[in-house]
């Protein structure tokens, strides 16, 4: 067999093997889709979201402290998350260009994108929970933010950089100041991918269950006040379905199909407005 006879077989089996290894990963995905589906859709009611939780062993009840403590962290997370990873990524695009500050953030928020959220949670306990003596929701929102921040910072990095320089060049030609031209020329260029940045984070906290064990932990109450223990969302499925009730698992797959379809719903929002925008 000759060279190119050889380097075509070599890439018929690449290629075959690649196929496979998509399709097994596509086929689990759908069946996790399909199993969510099957036994989350049925199961949604509208007492799900009127009513809090039953005493264990009783009928009914429902999820709406949880969906109500899943909201408050997750808002105070944006909050956090947003404005830090916005100005992280604007000082990256704009003044960290070619320092080696910059460079050096911008590989940390490529590992910190990787690193698993149970060490986040780990870390906040140990720095915000057990100094304070409790758990609470504002330990939930500062995991979670951490979590958001990597995001929010390479993408409004990434969207900054995509404005064309000339454009800030007309601006100072006109005697704008440096700030006024990031505030009102560069913003408004990567305004649109900068928000899909933070719909992103969102759809990537929004599923989160470790780091709210470590932080904010759970209760069965509604409640507002982020000083003391939340109920979220993923950490009531978590609960839900290791418990020994129907009607618990019930409420698990309903939470769960919620959450998924909420994640699906965001992402795609967010690749659609990316590819509206940018054409690509």
């Amino acid at each position: 067999m000759d060279i190119i006879g050889r380097r075509k077989l070599i890439n018929v089996v690449a290629l075959t093997l690649a196929c496979v290894a998509a399709a097994l990963g596509l086929f689990w995905l759908l069946f996790i889709l399909a199993d969510i589906l099957r036994h989350g859709l049925g199961s949604i009611t509208w007492e799900l979201f009127t009513n809090e939780a039953a005493p264990p062993g009783m009928a009914g009840g429902g999820l709406k402290h949880a969906f109500i403590g899943q909201l408050l962290i997750t808002w105070y997370a944006v909050l956090i998350g947003v404005p830090l990873g916005v100005l992280g990524g604007t000082y990256l695009a704009e003044y960290g260009r070619n320092r080696a500050i910059g460079r050096f953030i911008s590989t940390l928020s490529d590992i910190m994108i990787s690193v698993p959220s149970i060490v986040i949670g780990t870390f906040v306990y140990a720095v915000v929970v057990k100094p304070s003596g409790h758990f609470s929701g504002y330990a939930g929102a500062v995991a979670l933010a951490i979590i958001m921040v990597p995001v929010v910072l390479r993408t409004t990095e990434e969207m900054i950089n995509l404005v064309p320089w000339e454009i800030r060049e007309a601006a100072f030609a006109l005697g704008a100041p440096y700030y006024k031209v990031i505030i009102q020329v560069v913003y408004r260029g990567a305004a649109t991918g900068i928000f899909t940045g933070v719909l992103l984070a969102i759809a990537r906290i929004a599923g989160e269950t470790a780091p709210l064990l470590f932080t904010s932990f759970n209760n069965m109450f509604l409640t507002t006040d982020m000083s003391e223990s939340m109920p979220s969302l993923t950490v009531t499925i978590y609960q839900y379905a290791m418990g020994p009730y129907d009607d618990w698992h019930q409420m698990a797959w309903a939470a769960a199909f919620i959450i998924t379809a909420f994640i699906l719903l965001v992402t795609v929002l967010g690749r659609l407005i990316i590819r509206w925008k940018y054409k690509h």
